[in-house]
């Protein structure tokens, strides 16, 4: 795809629209969804209390009440004065409409209002994988089946044993710190978080209560510091398209996919990871059936997750929505939509001898269409490639040489093989077989 002028047509219209961009960064800045929907950590205190004096209530969350309307109406005339034949046109038109949803989203905050707007930004748990596959809820629980079949023997010893966030602290900062050479990225712990963990642009947080093991150290690297942290700060680095630098909730099936794929692609990842991505997808088709959230929590608590665990996914499911049954925040049903999507791409990407295109994506935070759609910009200087990517992507030989192997691997059919084999064996339980025991 080319631009679609020349000459000072072309400079006229990247001037217009980064113009139109900047006006879109301010304002899109105060739009901090996670942020303004997550729960204070009293709300645990208080519902453990009650649940301890056998008074399975749900939490009541107060929000406090916001007013984006100036916000949107700027938004929505960004989008009225975006081109949307020129990539940078389009790209803030999608941009400025999904900011408009996530205001309205804010403004929503614990009302039954909040869910359908959810849907709207994240899609939810019956939306078909890429390639018409199955939904994301059948998705999850084919993980969920296979983690369960599967001997947690199979764990070494050294994967079970904890850490402590202090202990982690230390080590993710000693790594981050010799990736960049100095202090980039800081790394804190937070007592009043919820999660286990959380991350920014410079900054990545560990709850200080919580408990972690290697694959947790390794997840955190990869996932959070190598794939939202660079994207970040790779995006604020953009002197054209400073946006690229925000979270925007457009971005957010390409960013966890991509960030899944990390771990993935550098086998940072275990079974009982995709197991906790496919409950909490679990969880939330739960909720939007009508579980609350004492259901959900004792759902979270049946499937073996510890009580401060359950309570913190329950929480993630309940964000921002009333806590009562029919509600749920679906931005946990994008990991496995995302992941597909991102392990399609790659290897599409490799097929069409296109791996830049995988490059250019740390280059901010963008989806799979903007990076294709921002090829020719990337080529004319408009927009510079990722300063900082991690090492797996910098790898190109080996990178290529795992996605090949994904590409051959995919034609094999697992289900004519397992027919193969039971045919063998019926064959050799035959009267051949039979003689020779006789």
């Amino acid at each position: 795809m080319g631009l679609p002028h020349t000459g000072a047509d072309t400079r006229l219209d990247i001037a217009h629209h980064l113009a139109l961009d900047d006006r879109m960064t301010k304002v899109a800045r105060s739009l901090r969804i996670l942020e303004l929907a997550s729960w204070p950590v009293e709300v645990q205190d208080a519902t453990f209390a009650e649940f301890n004096a056998g008074r399975f209530t749900n939490p009541q969350v107060e929000y406090p009440r916001h007013d984006f309307s100036a916000i949107r109406r700027e938004l929505e005339q960004i989008d009225k004065e975006s081109d949307e034949d020129h990539p940078i046109g389009r790209y803030l038109s999608e941009s400025s409409r999904s900011w408009m949803v996530a205001a309205q989203f804010l403004e929503a905050l614990g009302t039954p209002q909040a869910t359908p707007l959810s849907l709207q930004l994240y899609g939810g748990p019956l939306e078909a994988l890429p390639g018409h596959g199955p939904t994301t809820r059948e998705a999850a629980q084919h993980f969920i089946s296979i983690a369960d079949e599967l001997d947690h023997e199979l764990m070494s010893p050294q994967e079970t044993v904890e850490i402590s966030a202090i202990a982690l602290q230390l080590q993710l900062q000693r790594e981050l710190d010799d990736y960049f050479d100095g202090r980039v990225i800081t790394v804190e712990t937070d007592p009043s978080m919820l999660a286990k963990a959380a991350a920014g642009a410079t900054r990545i947080r560990l709850r200080s209560t919580a408990k972690f093991t290697d694959y947790d150290k390794h997840q955190l690297l990869q996932h959070e510091a190598f794939v939202h942290s660079l994207t970040a700060l790779n995006g604020r680095l953009q002197t054209n398209l400073p946006s690229l630098g925000l979270s925007s909730p457009r971005v957010t099936a390409t960013q966890e996919g991509l960030a899944t794929f990390a771990e993935q692609i550098t086998g940072s990842i275990d079974i009982g990871r995709m197991k906790r991505l496919s409950l909490r997808i679990e969880a939330v088709s739960r909720a939007l059936d009508g579980a609350d959230f004492v259901e959900v929590f004792r759902y979270f608590r049946a499937m073996g997750q510890t009580d401060d665990e359950s309570f913190a996914s329950a929480q993630r499911v309940f964000r921002g929505v009333p806590t009562s049954g029919g509600h749920a925040f679906t931005k946990d049903t994008v990991y496995l939509r995302g992941l597909v999507d991102v392990h399609t791409f790659f290897r599409v990407a490799l097929r069409q001898q296109e791996l830049h295109l995988c490059r250019w994506l740390f280059a901010g935070k963008m989806t799979l269409d903007d990076v294709r759609r921002f090829e020719p910009l990337f080529r004319d200087g408009v927009l510079q490639p990722a300063r900082w990517m991690p090492e797996w992507i910098r790898r190109a030989n080996g990178l290529a040489g795992m996605l090949a192997f994904s590409l051959f691997a995919n034609r094999i059919r697992l289900d004519a093989i397992s027919n193969a084999n039971a045919s063998e064996q019926t064959a050799a339980s035959g009267p051949s077989g039979a003689d020779q025991l006789s």
